[in-house]
C-alpha cells in the first residue's frame, strides 16, 4: 500500500480527532480566558492556583480516585490470576464484565434502592436488630458504587496481561526450585505490570472527573474537579472558571498517561 493510500485512509480519523478533540480543546483554552462578564482575563487561571477551594477539591478528587484506583486493583489483580487458573476462564469472564453493557444510570439508581432507607439492606438491619442506618449519601457509599462501576475496567487488562504470559516461564521456574509465591513475585507479577499500568490509567484517569455519582450517590458530600465543572457551565454560568478546570483536568490526565506508560515503551525497546 503507497503512501498516498495510507493518507487517504488516515483522512476520516484525522477529520475526527480535528472536530471531536482538538477543536473542543481550544474552544477550552479560549474559553479560559473569558471572564464571566466576556471580557479577556487570566482571573481564571489565577484564582484557581490561589483558592484554597479549588486546590483542596483537585486534592480531594486525587484521593477519592487514588482510593478506587487502589481498591478496585486488590480486588481485580487476585481475582483475574485465579481467573487464569480455572477450566472455563472465558465464561466466567463473560460472566465479570456483563455490568458493563448495563447503562452506569440504570446502575447508580439500583444501589440507591440497595442503600437508601426503604432499600433491601435497611430493611435487612431492621430485620435483625441492628436498625435502618444512613448507607446513602456517604463517602463510603459513592466508594462503593464507583468501586463496583469501574472493577471491570481494572480486571480485564490485567487478565490479558497473565494470561499471555509464556507458560514454559513458569514452568522453568518452578523446575528450578522456586516456590508459588517466589513464581509469582518473581515472573508473574513483574510480566504482569504491563496491564497493571493499563488498569490505573482506565480507572483513575475517569475516577477524577466522576460527577454523576457524587449527586445520585454521594447527594453533594462528595465534591471532585467534574461536578466543579458541572456546577459551573450548568448552576453558576461561569464558563470561563469551568474550562479551565477542565484544562486543569486534561493536563492531569495527561501527566498520569505520561507516568503510567514510560515503562511499557522501555518493555518493549528490550
Amino acid at each position: 500500500m503507497t503512501s498516498k493510500q495510507n493518507r487517504v485512509l488516515f483522512f476520516p480519523y484525522f477529520i475526527w480527532i480535528g472536530l471531536f478533540v482538538l477543536i473542543p480543546i481550544g474552544l477550552l483554552v479560549y474559553q479560559s480566558f473569558i471572564g464571566i462578564d466576556g471580557a479577556f482575563t487570566f482571573d481564571n487561571i489565577l484564582t484557581y492556583f490561589t483558592s484554597s477551594t479549588y486546590l483542596i477539591m483537585t486534592l480531594q478528587s486525587f484521593i477519592y480516585a487514588f482510593i478506587i484506583t487502589l481498591i478496585t486493583f486488590c480486588i481485580s489483580y487476585p481475582t483475574a490470576y485465579f481467573l487464569t487458573q480455572t477450566k472455563r476462564k472465558d465464561l466466567w469472564m463473560l460472566l465479570l464484565i456483563l455490568p458493563t453493557w448495563i447503562n452506569v444510570l440504570l446502575k447508580a439508581y439500583a444501589f440507591i434502592g440497595l442503600l437508601s432507607q426503604d432499600g433491601s439492606i435497611n430493611g435487612f438491619f431492621d430485620w435483625i436488630g441492628i436498625g435502618r442506618q444512613q448507607l446513602l449519601f456517604t463517602n463510603a457509599s459513592f466508594l462503593l458504587v464507583a468501586t463496583y462501576i469501574e472493577i471491570p475496567f481494572m480486571l480485564l487488562p490485567i487478565y490479558n496481561a497473565i494470561e499471555e504470559i509464556d507458560s514454559t516461564l513458569l514452568h522453568a521456574s518452578r523446575d528450578l526450585g522456586a516456590s508459588s509465591w517466589d513464581t509469582f513475585k518473581t515472573v508473574v507479577f513483574p510480566l504482569s505490570l504491563s496491564g497493571v499500568r493499563s488498569g490505573i490509567q482506565v480507572v483513575f484517569i475517569p475516577s477524577l472527573s466522576l460527577f454523576m455519582l457524587t449527586r445520585l450517590i454521594g447527594g453533594n458530600r462528595v465534591v471532585t474537579l467534574g461536578t466543579a465543572i458541572e456546577q459551573h457551565f450548568l448552576v453558576t454560568q461561569n464558563w470561563g472558571m469551568g474550562s479551565t478546570i477542565g484544562i486543569v483536568l486534561i493536563l492531569l490526565m495527561i501527566i498520569i498517561m505520561l507516568l503510567t506508560s514510560g515503562r511499557k515503551k522501555e518493555a518493549r525497546k528490550q
